[in-house]
């Protein structure tokens, strides 16, 4: 492995950190807030030890696959350490484990919370939180990438690692200028959707915020009631559109925007992902009717949380505790399904679903017609068995993750809707699970013992088992 280089590469994520930091501080200043001091100190600390690691910079600055998922695995956790120093320091979330879950969970784009209520929560802690969303909902180090140089090549290694579906390609030629489109295209549509909220008489504020937890896929909160607050049909629209939307593949959002349909129009995934949230909206307003005073307006409720769950958003605008268990399945079972690969969103994606079945089907022909000789096709191209082992392993690990998780907190002896549906939420990167940790719930109440656990599901979630997973292994350290 070449340290020298990973150790380079973290100190530069760090002083990225360092400078992020001062946006929560510049918030805190403007709202004459004592809590902008910690992030002004911290901020200062992370450039420090940012300065320290990347002082000297590397001869041999070439960044593999070793390299490529070390560095994703342990920079996410060292940010997430760094990111929650501030709410410590304030006084805000004084415990480290609480602190920790609340920064792991807003890079993770998960939104789930630990706080019991927003109002004592400071403007710039506020910020701070959806902040992490926007950041972690295109990655740092796409980011980092993107506008700063690191390696003199390879660096695709690192969107493998961070990027989530089962495959990941270039939109052009320089990985640099593909992570910079990506990014740029991100922020356009945030603004937008900040302008649009606005002009549905949001605060700035709240629209900013709200923007980057809906860019990013968290849904961290603005206030205890949440987008339900607001009481907007408007908003309620605006922000279902813009969850579907940041659900999608940005490379199809790419193309649609320099004008190529028909890529777009022929994407299974895409076709895929718009009809599991038709179908599921249909079912859950029909299954709802009885509960609302008419169906326009079951509707307008089941959509905004069909929207919020398959893209793992996790905004609510209505208690899915009382719908009926119909509707609640529907609601589970999407946690799982999540949004499309190389989107913001978590999940096990539509894509490696629509393969699985894909090949499922075609194991069947196999028996059937046991000499046929078959290739499994996907997106007009041929799946290689490269990529299908790493579906398959990616699910095992995935697997491995839950069942451990839900184990540890069994230990809780608490319902099991509750321990089941928050590690469900928080390997998805959804948010809010049922029960105990649903809607009107949170997080608060379980042991430090389950919120690391929970923490560590968020990180491998959003990761996608590997990067995470491989820290662990003996072999991927001594070879």
């Amino acid at each position: 492995m070449n340290r020298k280089m990973v150790v380079f590469t973290i100190g530069k994520l760090l002083k990225v950190e360092a400078l992020l930091l001062l946006l929560p501080f510049i918030v805190g200043l403007i709202y004459r807030e004592q809590e902008a001091t910690a992030y002004a100190v911290v901020a200062v600390f992370a450039l420090l030890v940012g300065t320290l690691l990347s002082w000297k910079k590397p001869k041999n600055r070439n960044i593999f696959a070793k390299e490529g998922f070390f560095i994703v695995g342990v920079s996410w956790t060292l940010l997430s350490l760094f990111g929650a120093f501030p709410f410590m320091l304030s006084g805000e979330i004084p415990s480290l484990t609480d602190a920790f879950f609340e920064t792991v969970s807003g890079f993770t784009t998960t939104g789930s919370s630990i706080l019991t209520t927003l109002s004592p929560i400071s403007h710039a802690s506020l910020f701070w939180r959806s902040f992490t969303h926007w950041v972690g909902g295109m990655g740092i180090l796409v980011f980092t990438v993107a506008f700063i140089p690191i390696a003199s090549g390879r660096t695709m290694h690192i969107l493998k690692a961070e990027m989530p579906g089962p495959i990941i390609g270039k939109l052009v030629s320089k990985v640099s200028v593909t992570a910079r489109i990506l990014y740029v295209i991100y922020t356009v549509l945030t603004v937008i959707q900040i302008i649009l909220l606005v002009l549905g008489d949001m605060p700035l504020f709240d629209s900013i915020l709200n923007s980057f937890a809906t860019a990013g896929t968290g849904g961290f909160a603005m206030s205890d009631a949440g987008i339900a607050g607001y009481n907007s049909a408007y908003i309620d629209g605006v922000l279902s559109v813009f969850m579907i939307l940041f659900g999608i593949n940005f490379n199809l959002i790419y193309f649609f925007i320099l004008g190529k349909i028909v890529p777009v129009l022929k994407s299974e995934e895409l076709r895929g992902y718009l009809a599991i949230i038709a179908v599921s909206t249909i079912l859950i307003t029909i299954n709802i009717s009885s509960q609302y005073p008419s169906y326009l307006k079951a509707f307008r409720y089941a959509v905004f949380q069909v929207a919020s769950i398959i893209t793992t958003t996790g905004f609510a605008t209505a208690n899915y505790d009382l719908w009926p268990m119909f509707s609640q399945m529907i609601l589970l079972l999407l946690m799982f399904v999540g949004a499309c690969a190389g989107s913001t969103g978590g999940g096990i994606k539509v894509s490696r679903i629509q393969i699985l079945i894909k090949h499922a089907i075609q194991e069947l022909k196999k028996i059937i017609h046991s000499r046929s000789v078959t290739s499994l096709r996907y997106e007009g191209e041929t799946i290689s068995t490269k990529t299908m082992e790493n579906i398959h392993g990616y699910l095992v690990l995935y697997l491995l993750v839950f069942v451990v998780s839900l184990l540890i907190l069994s230990l809780e002896n608490i319902q099991f809707q509750t321990i089941f549906s928050a590690v469900a939420t928080c390997i998805n990167n959804v948010g809010p699970g049922f029960k105990g940790v649903g809607p009107t719930g949170n997080f608060g109440f379980l042991s430090d013992l389950s919120k690391w656990t929970l923490s560590f599901a968020m990180l491998a979630g959003r990761l996608e088992m590997f990067p995470i997973l491989l820290l662990f292994s003996k072999p991927f350290w001594k070879s």
